[in-house]
């Protein structure tokens, strides 16, 4: 197994690029069978974490679509902080309009309730969440996840785009936290 070390952290490698290659081309071609012959989505990617996942998504995205990006924050280290913090907001009209968000992953669905409640509020047509990893373990909330790439466990993870204490995003492989 192939080991890193961040800062105080050991991790190693749990996802490969090429299975996260195969993993996005999937959750691609489900978007792309959805959405065929329907009005121009607008893809919302959730900063910072998501924007390999976005970038490789959307290379595979075959129908008319629209981008903009959204960042929040409610991670500390390697735990969740329980709060959401808007950082940069959207500035495209959503109302009416289908609307896919993209996360990097879903553990406790905190941070997609605050994303929902918000996007919620301009009246869009639909939301969509598609998300690269779910951790069904540490979901807390009752809310559709209608993309997910990979259920896996309840373990802190790095790399392609996840990051700890902002090291590790630019990884192609993820990282499952040894020690």
């Amino acid at each position: 197994m192939k080991k890193i070390k961040l800062k105080d952290k050991e991790f190693g490698v749990s996802l490969d690029s090429d299975e996260i290659y195969k993993i996005v081309k999937q959750v691609a071609q489900k978007i792309n069978s959805d959405y065929k012959g329907k009005e121009t989505p607008l893809f919302i990617s959730i900063l910072n974490g998501s924007f390999m996942f976005t970038a490789d998504l959307l290379k595979q995205i075959d129908i008319n679509c629209e981008i903009t990006f959204l960042k929040l924050s409610s991670y500390l280290g390697t735990s969740s902080t329980g709060s959401v913090k808007e950082l940069i907001g959207i500035n495209e009209n959503i109302q009416g309009r289908h609307v896919i968000v993209l996360e990097d992953i879903v553990d406790t669905g905190i941070t997609l309730e605050q994303i929902l409640l918000e996007l919620n509020k301009q009246k869009p047509a639909d939301i969509k969440i598609a998300t690269f990893l779910f951790k069904p373990a540490a979901y807390k909330k009752d809310i559709k996840i209608d993309y997910v790439g990979k259920e896996i466990p309840n373990d802190f993870i790095i790399g392609y785009g996840l990051d700890y204490d902002g090291l590790g995003r630019n990884l192609p492989d993820i990282y499952t936290l040894i020690q």
